[in-house]
């Protein structure tokens, strides 16, 4: 287990963006696939307070449901490259 978790969706170009990044840096994570429904996103809900994704959980650097792939790409490449 790692300590990056990223909640994702299938098909979701916010999330590729992400995931491309984390990639690029060499970063192991566990992925989460969300529900399509917004209802069912319960667990990313918990984590986050909101049902969009990605949602970045870092739990190395106390990050705790970082949403916003910008936001999620800048943290990645402040904190790891």
């Amino acid at each position: 287990m790692t300590d990056i978790t990223l909640y994702e969706l299938e098909g979701c170009p916010y999330c590729a963006k992400v995931k491309d990044k984390l990639a690029e840096l060499g970063l192991g994570y566990d992925s989460v696939m969300v529900p399509r429904s917004h209802g069912e996103r319960t667990e990313v809900k918990e984590v986050s307070g909101q049902t969009g994704v990605p949602v970045l959980v870092d739990e190395a650097h106390g990050v705790e449901g970082m949403a916003e792939s910008d936001d999620i790409v800048e943290y990645l490449e402040e904190t790891y490259a």
